[in-house]
């Protein structure tokens, strides 16, 4: 039986900060299927930023199993999880995180260019997910030209250049005006309705209200 596409089980991550013991993760336990929109909020310190770090393979548990796209990925060395990374998962940051000196085409074929793709295919590949995004009139425009919302198109359609299991977006809006964050958040219920599976980490309600599930943390732990 194929398992969730996320299935966290007994997942707990502890920093030892000199003589202090953060509990950042206590207990996690947290299934997100294919095809789910789910939001994770808490306040400043709840663990929803390292429980992201974790959905990512941008951090391992301390404790627990972490299964992605039937990959135990919580065992996993370092190398294997820049791979899984890219591979399978899509990245959408709050300050876009765009290269400045590349044009938007390139900005988005970058993932294909760590995966080994042919730069007539890449080309080709960044330029239809550009158009997917609405930015079929900016191809050879770089970040500095674009605004802010053209900017996180960029940086969605990078995310999804490699058809990835998973896009995670971290405060996707947090830089963008009230009219640029609506704009933004259609984007993401197209890119859903497509069968993509989406998690979004955000502190705003109306953010979230989005997404079709919301997951609370406080203090490390999931709230009932």
């Amino acid at each position: 039986m194929s398992r969730a596409l996320i299935s966290l089980s007994n997942i707990r991550k502890t920093y030892i900060l000199g003589a202090q013991t953060v509990h950042a993760l206590k207990k996690i336990d947290l299934d997100i299927q294919r095809g789910e929109y789910v939001a994770l909020m808490g306040p400043s310190g709840s663990g929803k930023s390292t429980l992201m770090n974790v959905i990512g393979c941008l951090d391992t548990p301390s404790q627990g199993e972490y299964w992605l796209n039937d990959k135990e990925v919580s065992k996993m060395s370092d190398v294997d999880l820049s791979k899984v990374r890219n591979d399978e998962i899509g990245f959408v940051f709050q300050t876009f995180n765009l290269l400045t000196r590349l044009t938007a085409l390139d900005n988005v074929a970058l993932p294909l260019v760590y995966a080994g793709i042919p730069l007539k295919e890449r080309n080709e590949r960044a330029a239809e997910t550009l158009n997917k995004v609405g930015l079929g009139d900016r191809f050879h425009h770089k970040p500095n030209e674009l605004s802010g919302g053209q900017r996180q198109r960029v940086a969605v359609a990078r995310a999804l250049i490699n058809n990835p299991s998973l896009l995670l977006a971290d405060e996707p809006t947090g830089n963008l005006d009230t009219q640029t964050s609506h704009e933004i958040m259609a984007l993401f219920e197209e890119i859903h309705a497509a069968g993509n599976t989406i998690v979004l980490v955000t502190h705003e309600e109306d953010i979230a209200k989005h997404a079709k599930k919301i997951v609370r943390l406080r203090d490390g732990l999931i709230e009932p």
